[in-house]
């Protein structure tokens, strides 16, 4: 019987039932047909965070960045690249402590850019600053 995982659709928060073999493929949403493991980082929000973080199988590393804030500008180029170098393997995402304020405050988000690692929905690491790329890799494979 084929292994599979459960990913969360970051559009319509469906729980999408995947055949591990398959994750290279470009899984798209049973209900709503968008891409599920995208080798971009997905934006979380109030309306999505719990859901993507909490059901899905994946490790999922989530970067609190603040649009004020250059450190976090001058990252972004290095997460986008350590997304695609961790796709499909570990869902990463963004959210943006401004406009999300009440999950920055449950986080206990003090300082920006902050990574969280989140697997099974529990926290398992978290660093602060700007970092490369090669260093976010081979920190979420450190810590995973």
């Amino acid at each position: 019987m084929p292994d599979f995982i459960h990913a969360v659709c970051p559009q319509c928060r469906a729980v999408n039932r995947i055949q591990s073999g398959l994750l290279d493929s470009g899984p798209v949403c049973g209900k709503c047909r968008a891409p599920i493991l995208a080798p971009h980082p997905v934006t979380l929000t109030a309306a999505n965070f719990d859901a993507v973080v909490t059901k899905s199988d994946l490790p999922v590393l989530v970067d609190f960045w603040a649009p004020w804030c250059a450190p976090c500008r001058s990252m972004a180029p290095a997460y986008d690249q350590a997304a695609a170098m961790l796709h499909p393997r570990v869902i990463l995402a963004k959210c943006d402590t401004q406009a999300e304020q009440a999950i920055a405050s449950r986080l206990h988000i003090q300082g920006v850019p902050t990574m969280v690692l989140f697997a099974g929905g529990t926290e398992k690491g978290r660093i602060s600053g700007a970092r490369s790329a090669a260093d976010i890799v081979a920190w979420v494979r450190q810590n995973v």
